[in-house]
């Protein structure tokens, strides 16, 4: 990150389009921009149809399932979400979200999926 703030005392704005950091997912099946905001790491998920965590963010992450949690709100599209205890939610355009750790997901039907992650995009689709 460019910036790292322990006190927000003064006003921040980062416009979506100037990510601190983008990581491309496998595949050139989407990305992940990355923001540093008054502490708070934020990412903004681009997920494109075919897109699954399995096959194009695993091999990143060197785990067998996601490990990040995640909570947000899912702007355009559909995506499923099918824990390790076999539980499935599929997601989609206006939904809150929470993910815990322990999961596989993919794009539903032939729309990108963008959302807005706040929790889980700090360590998110680092190659390891």
């Amino acid at each position: 990150m460019n910036e790292v703030m322990e006190k927000t005392e003064a006003l921040i704005r980062k416009p979506i389009n100037q990510p601190d950091e983008v990581r491309t997912f496998l595949d050139d099946k989407g990305r992940l921009s990355v923001f540093g905001v008054g502490g708070c790491t934020l990412g903004r998920g681009e997920f494109q149809p075919g897109w699954r965590w399995s096959m194009h963010v695993k091999p990143m992450a060197g785990t067998d399932s996601c490990k990040a949690a995640h909570t947000g709100i899912i702007l355009s599209g559909k995506m499923c979400v099918h824990m390790d205890n076999g539980e499935e939610v599929t997601y989609q355009e206006g939904d809150a979200f929470y993910m815990p750790p322990g999961h596989d997901a993919w794009v539903v039907g032939d729309q990108p999926c963008m959302l807005i992650d706040f929790t889980g995009a700090e360590h998110y689709a680092v190659k390891h």
